[in-house]
């Protein structure tokens, strides 16, 4: 994206001369016209730029409005005279900027100079590159230490880029003899590629693909050819240091806010991403030359190294990139860059060092047919070396965690990640298998070896019991690993005969007894009120999720796997016990939508409460006289009210009486004070939910009753909607009302009046997810039928 400039329209006065008479005339539809084109005023503006022989603070001014003058004509005779254009051309416009440029004292000229430059180049269509002036000022020494001058600078340069193409090319090149030794244009706009301003770095990519779109043989020549080729070998070196500041953030400190870290990891990946699809469009141009080039850097710098924890044996590590990070890399880069000539080599290099010495030999064949001989070999010989001088007695990398059985310990490269007991590791390696098997144009001799057609049934019953394994795991793992997981198994599902055995169903029936447990415990909790509103929301989040396709899917959940595995809740508060909820709506879910790809093939496009619960809303309306219906300010019947008395901040000790009332699955209590002139009548003064009161008598008072407010309103939250909690502000804290009654025994008519309604309202809701929690011949039957 690059600085653009709105020119302005055409001075509807221009600047005369007395010894001019000749005067201004306006054509029928009002632009510009004149008497004699070769006589008109604007003749002066030229003048009086060619008569100012230094440029200082004094002059400054009236310099740039000439400046501005002359291009606002240059741009009009373009569209309108061609007279006038003619004219100016003969002057050498660009001749005369050059000149403002180098007797210039000040240089803040040099802003608004290449500005109204910009704005001419942007709005001519007549005008080519002639005498080198353009390089020149493209050349001239700017002082780039002052203000934005750097900006508008690099926005000078994608105007001319613009307007660049096959015929105009060649006026912005330096030959000699038949080859290019100067490309101003190209060389002075990659001095800002690396430039601490993101705008200018995507000025500048979007320059250098414009040039490459139409450079001829001669031009894609002195690209490719060092020293200026080094920009390619900077670009990936550049990415190199972003995968490692990814790595460096993944590896920081668990006390770092998860948050915070998740926020960190991000923007890193997004800076990584642009950089990789900026490479994909150099690839997509197809010239063979600059293809190789990139390539070669790719795989050289780049793939190799963040390879390199794949290649080794667990033992034997010496990566500096984590697992999680080389996984997340190496899938990132396949879902970005694809093509045979990379995709063929990545798979190779995966599988290099995994099978036994005839297939390494088949791999590296595969590699060097795709040009990359030298690289290729060099690389894995120095990987190689420093694989083998590591002692075994050294530590064991942090990438690597024991593994239980006994064939894990004989696995290395991408095996010692897929069978280890990390289950971010696990789930990332895998995660890598299914995109490669997905590559439709891989070499049809590493399909087999790399994809999961090739893998041996214990492998297989292995892998899918580790995924029941994550679902049924009693440690607080996050909603989020879960529904990941989820995503998994349901793709291995496809192929669910050979995949899933007996003891793998067993386990998943396990998991989803205990996400049923789970949330039936929630409806003792003091959200169950939103649960049947989150399970709706989940639903469809859940069943997008489990939909996803492999490359449309963001591998940043492998980072995000690395530093949220674990979710803790604090049982104080009501936004801890909101998250609760919503975490165990979204594991139930879960496995509702599982199960019904197990037994049925096909995900469920709306939950099984849905027409109870639209009956049940129809039943239930409410009317405006109903005191279900009240809300602050409105006017209600005491008849159903307790006395009491409150004590506000503000507005002292009030005489009140309080209605709790359930609706439905609605229940709210009310505070209202008696009407001044209706007896039976009171007006609404406070409103609060039924669920999560907890109502308890003081133990020191009893004739005091305390009840918990829940503070954190969901509907003001921008998470909830998709259930997740990651973004929410943790500064919510609970409100506390205690009320006071004129004896014990009314306080404790106050607490039975108000669980009494809370029950009232937690059985309408037990009511409605009644057929997906309590449906035991929908889950009996069906199972039965399946394993038969």
């Amino acid at each position: 994206m690059h600085i653009t400039f709105t020119a302005k329209f055409l001075r509807s006065k221009t600047r005369s001369s007395s010894s001019s008479s000749t005067p201004l005339l306006r054509s029928p539809c009002g632009s510009l016209s004149f008497a004699r084109s070769t006589d008109f005023p604007s003749k002066t503006s030229m003048n009086e730029l060619r008569e100012i022989k230094v440029v200082d603070e004094h002059n400054k001014e009236s310099v740039v409005d000439l400046l501005q003058s002359v291009v606002e004509i240059v741009t009009y005779g373009d569209k309108q005279d061609p007279m006038i254009f003619e004219y100016f051309m003969e002057c050498q416009v660009l001749a005369e900027f050059l000149r403002v440029l180098k007797i210039s004292r000040d240089s803040r000229i040099e802003i608004p100079l290449l500005q109204y430059l910009s704005i001419m180049i942007q709005n001519m269509d007549n005008y080519c590159f002639s005498n080198d002036y353009i390089n020149n000022i493209i050349e001239h020494q700017y002082q780039f230490n002052r203000g934005d001058l750097a900006q508008y600078y690099v926005s000078f340069l994608r105007a001319i880029s613009g307007k660049v193409n096959k015929d105009t090319l060649c006026l912005l090149v330096k030959v000699k003899g038949n080859s290019v030794v100067s490309f101003p244009l190209y060389n002075e706009a990659l001095k800002f590629a690396f430039h601490e301003e993101k705008m200018i770095q995507t000025a500048v990519c979007s320059l250098a693909l414009s040039i490459y779109y139409v450079c001829d043989d001669m031009v894609y020549q002195y690209i490719t050819t060092p020293p200026v080729s080094k920009y390619f070998s900077d670009l990936v070196i550049r990415l190199s240091e972003q995968c490692s500041h990814l790595d460096f953030l993944v590896r920081a400190s668990e006390d770092t806010c998860i948050e915070h870290k998740r926020k960190q990891l991000f923007l890193q990946a997004d800076k990584i991403a642009d950089n990789l699809y900026y490479l994909k469009d150099i690839l997509n141009i197809g010239e063979s030359r600059l293809s190789r080039l990139v390539a070669e850097n790719l795989l050289s710098l780049l793939v190799l190294p963040i390879l390199q924890p794949l290649l080794q044996s667990r033992k034997r590590n010496v990566s500096n990139l984590s697992g999680v990070t080389s996984l997340y890399l190496v899938s990132r880069l396949l879902q970005v860059i694809d093509g045979k000539g990379m995709m063929d080599p990545v798979a190779g290099v995966i599988l290099y060092l995994y099978f036994d010495s005839s297939d390494q030999d088949a791999i590296k064949d595969i590699a060097t047919s795709n040009h990359f001989t030298e690289s290729f070999s060099k690389h894995q010989d120095k990987m190689e070396e420093k694989s083998y001088s590591v002692s075994e007695n050294e530590e064991k990398s942090i990438n690597y965690p024991p593994c239980h059985d006994s064939f894990c310990d004989k696995r290395g490269g991408l095996s010692a990640f897929l069978f280890s007991e990390n289950q971010t590791l696990q789930l990332a390696s895998l995660f890598l298998l299914l995109i490669v098997s997905e590559i439709k144009d891989l070499d049809c001799s590493l399909f087999p070896k790399i994809g999961l057609n090739g893998m041996h049934e214990a492998d297989k019953t292995f892998i899918t019991r580790f995924l029941d394994q994550v679902l049924a795991s009693q440690t607080p793992l996050s909603a989020v690993v879960k529904w990941h997981t989820g995503w998994f198994l349901r793709k291995l599902l496809n192929d669910r005969e050979e995949w899933f055995c007996d003891h793998n169903l067993q386990l998943f029936n396990t998991s989803f007894e205990q996400s049923r447990q789970h949330l039936e415990e929630e409806l003792d909790g003091c959200w169950f009120d939103h649960i049947l509103d989150t399970l709706i929301n989940e639903w469809g989040s859940c069943k997008t999720v489990l939909e996803e396709s492999f490359h449309s899917k963001d591998a940043f959940f492998i980072l995000e796997l690395a530093v949220s595995q674990i979710t803790t809740y604090d049982d104080e508060t009501t936004l801890s016990a909101w998250q609760r909820m919503v975490d165990s709506v979204k594991v139930f879910v879960l496995h509702l939508q599982l199960k019904s790809y197990m037994l049925r093939g096909n995900l469920l496009e709306h939950p099984l409460l849905c027409k109870a619960q639209s009956l049940a809303s129809t039943s239930g309306q409410i009317h405006s006289s109903d005191v279900s219906s009240a809300t602050f300010g409105s006017e209600v019947s005491l008849a159903s009210g307790l006395p009491c008395r409150i004590a506000f901040s503000k507005a002292g000790i009030r005489d009140i009486y309080i209605i709790p009332v359930a609706t439905g699955t609605s229940g709210r209590l009310l505070l209202t004070e008696k009407h001044p002139f209706r007896s039976q009548r009171g007006v609404v003064l406070a409103v609060a939910p039924l669920a999560g009161l907890t109502p308890k008598i003081d133990d020191i008072h009893p004739t005091w009753l305390h009840l918990r407010i829940r503070e954190f309103d969901p509907k003001f939250s921008t998470n909830t909607i998709k259930g997740s909690h990651s973004n929410m502000s943790s500064h919510y804290t609970d409100g506390k009302w205690t009320l006071g009654f004129q004896n014990a025994d009314t306080c404790e008519a106050a607490r039975f009046l108000i669980l009494k309604e809370t029950r009232k309202q937690r059985s309408k809701v037990e009511s409605l997810l009644s057929p997906l929690l309590h449906n035991k011949d929908w889950h009996k039957d069906e199972w039965n039928g399946h394993n038969k």
